[in-house]
């Protein structure tokens, strides 16, 4: 199996090929079983490929790994890059993750996306989103990971986008193509930034393999010190954009404008843990950056506590998820920072079941609410809906840390991590992000599911529970959210014996800067670890009381925001960050642009017409000579732009299916070329 993981990406873009070209002609049954089959057979494989990497051989250091190579990629003079794949216990986590919920995903989908015209476009982007997922989990070095990261981002702008004719959103100023490219262009620039960091690597290291790159950095000595605190950065930049961090994060909350399956498989559960993904695998550099390592702990703890801040004003089902997204995501962040790296993918895992659970049934209740998404005219739907109910509501226990569920085992050992390895004040940030996060959790529960029905006595009589392909992958993901967890069961809980399965399997993949490769090892007492985790779990139950106590009154709630006056309005208008980008960034650019035009107008066009007019009285030769040089000139650039556009115009037909055919066309092509030439 491990030889043929080069088979994993491409399976479902093979359901690419065939949708993309034949969907439409297709039974909509149809479309979607090869969509569901090929992500069905990219699983099966996965499992296969990481049962047979559990019985090989480790190498000295411990690690069990395969490298598979197609083939050379770009032969250059300072670093040769090959078409490579690798397995390792890391990438095993992410593979299982994105293959196994991915495909309960897409199985929801053939229920949630059954009406939709462009049923067979819907199930092609998303075939082509896992192909290029686990291009990115499988790569063997930087560049092949890079393509991936790349095809994601090209994919989140597509799915956001794919009601593109919906009319204009007065919540959010924005139409669905809008949204979409809020995404992609916020997502570019953290790539640009991700690329540089790729390029000095290639330069100074002269390899982009990670096995190369982690023995490479780790004896860089003392002089390249400062440049790997540099690349440490860059790469976290692109890694904020990918992963919607502080700066750039304001485009995932308006990613909700896409399908609700979209949200639950894009913007919750895989592609935006692709940032942690990549930090977590240049942790050996990150062992010789220090500094770096303080960025990333300061930024993805402000996220965490940030965006759940703005959680609990928000009112749209989803957008509330997405800003628990952001908030989770910082935790991951965080514990990476501090170096406690296992605990951050142990939570990257356990938060791909919860959050995947929390969109799918959020997308059961609009789907139940006939398109209805304000929570403010929900309630009462525990009757109406109860399979969603309960499996969102063990998801939300999940999220909020309570004892035996999966999110109290990884969001425990993350604030354990914090606290050991020195950084209070990271541990206090994410301790009360996490009250907060209990909070607004169970405000969305109580406004959703308990009270009574505040959406009139017509819209209550039309709410329906889903359907049985939309409940089974609740309850499926349900029981992951419930015992997923005990994978990772610390220590403190099993009376001194170690059978953290996670830990010991991970473990061997990760670099520390004391060079041990275990995790944090703390030096402090149970009791102070019990302490710790005592706290944790009682500022988590005061959150939830809090919530159930504000919320079971009518009134409350809105005494609460007319006394904190201008601090809610604050945080209801999500503390006018994109009002500020587009006063520091996006208007100076248009005035920018309109100075550009200025110039071209008044001073390119006008000094080509001056110079003809002022010609105008002299001699028949001067006459002729300014029709040659400036007529000539001048029309001649404009009929080789018109001519390269009739060319062009063929090729760039303005369709994304054939951009995405041809692409597609190419990869398969490379793949081949490098499977018969190995």
């Amino acid at each position: 199996m491990l030889d043929l993981i080069w088979l994993i990406p491409l399976i479902p873009l093979t359901g690419v090929l065939i949708n993309g070209f034949f969907g439409r002609r297709m039974p909509l049954k149809t479309v979607g079983v090869i969509a569901c089959a090929t992500v069905l057979i990219a699983f099966l494989l996965s499992v296969g490929a990481v049962v047979q990497l559990a019985g090989s051989e480790p190498n000295p250091d411990g690690l069990r790994i395969h490298e598979l190579s197609l083939g050379d990629w770009m032969p250059l003079d300072a670093v040769s890059v090959p078409w490579e794949f690798s397995l390792d216990p890391l990438g095993s986590v992410l593979l299982l993750v994105v293959t196994g919920v991915g495909f309960l995903i897409h199985v929801y989908s053939i229920g949630y996306m059954a009406h939709e015209k462009d049923y067979a476009r819907f199930f092609t982007y998303l075939n082509l989103f896992m192909g290029m997922m686990l291009t990115l989990v499988l790569a063997g070095n930087m560049m092949v990971m890079f393509v991936g990261w790349e095809g994601v981002g090209l994919c989140s702008y597509l799915l956001i986008g794919f009601y593109y004719d919906k009319p204009f959103d007065l919540r959010t100023g924005l139409t669905c193509a809008d949204a979409g490219r809020k995404a992609f262009i916020t997502n570019r620039i953290g790539d640009f930034a991700f690329l540089i960091g790729v390029l000095y690597l290639a330069i100074n290291f002269g390899t982009l393999t990670f096995s190369e790159i982690s023995e490479r950095v780790a004896h860089a000595g003392p002089g390249a010190h400062g440049l790997l605190v540099g690349v440490g950065i860059l790469l976290f930049l692109g890694a904020c954009g990918k992963s919607a961090q502080i700066p750039l994060y304001v485009w995932l909350p308006d990613a909700m404008a896409g399908p609700t399956p979209v949200s639950a498989l894009i913007h919750a559960a895989t592609m935006v843990t692709a940032g942690v993904y990549m930090v977590a695998r240049m942790s050996a550099l990150y062992a010789q950056a220090p500094e770096a390592m303080a960025v990333i702990a300061a930024v993805g703890a402000l996220t965490a506590i940030f965006a759940a801040i703005m959680g609990t004003a928000a009112t749209d089902i989803k957008k509330v998820l997405a800003y628990s997204t952001v908030s989770q995501l910082g935790y991951m962040f965080a514990a990476c920072g501090v170096g406690a790296y296992v605990a951050g993918i142990f939570h990257l895992m356990t938060h791909a079941f919860f959050k995947a659970l929390l969109f799918l049934g959020a997308g059961s209740v609009i789907h139940g609410m006939n398109g209805e998404q304000d929570i403010r005219k929900m309630g009462g739907l525990k009757k109406k809906m109860p399979r969603t109910y309960w499996t969102f509501l063990v998801a939300t226990l999940a999220i909020a840390g309570i004892p035996g569920l999966a999110g109290f085992f990884s969001k425990d050992e993350i604030l354990w991590g914090a606290w050991s390895s020195g950084n209070k004040i990271v541990w206090l940030t994410l301790a009360a992000a996490a009250g907060v996060t209990a909070f607004y959790m169970f405000r969305l529960v109580y406004l959703t599911f308990w009270g009574t029905f505040r959406g009139g006595d017509e819209a209550e009589s039309k709410v329906h529970e889903s359907n049985s392909l939309m409940t089974v992958p609740l309850m499926v993901l349900a029981v992951l959210a419930a015992v997923g967890g005990w994978i990772g069961i610390p220590k403190l809980l099993t009376f001194g014996k170690d059978i953290n399965l996670f830990h010991h399997w991970l473990a061997p993949a990760i670099s520390l800067p004391h060079g041990d490769g275990h995790g944090v090892e703390a030096s402090h007492s149970a009791g102070l670890e019990f302490g710790l985790m005592a706290v944790a779990v009682g500022i988590a139950v005061f959150g939830i009381l809090l919530a159930l106590h504000v919320y079971k009154s009518s009134t409350l709630p809105q005494k609460i925001a007319d006394t904190l006056g201008p601090v809610y309005k604050l945080v209801r208008n999500l503390f006018w960050v994109d009002e500020l980008y587009k006063f520091a960034i996006l208007k100076p650019f248009y005035a920018a642009c309109r100075g550009f035009r200025w110039v071209d107008i008044h001073v390119v066009d006008g000094l080509v017409n001056g110079t003809r007019n002022a010609t105008l009285g002299l001699s028949y030769i001067s006459n002729l000579h300014d029709r040659i040089v400036v007529d000539g000139l001048v029309n001649l650039t404009g009929w080789v732009t018109t001519w390269l556009h009739r060319m062009l115009s063929r090729v760039q037909t303005g369709m994304i299916q054939t951009y995405l055919s041809v692409m597609l066309l190419g990869v398969f092509i490379l793949i081949a070329y490098y499977t018969l030439a190995g």
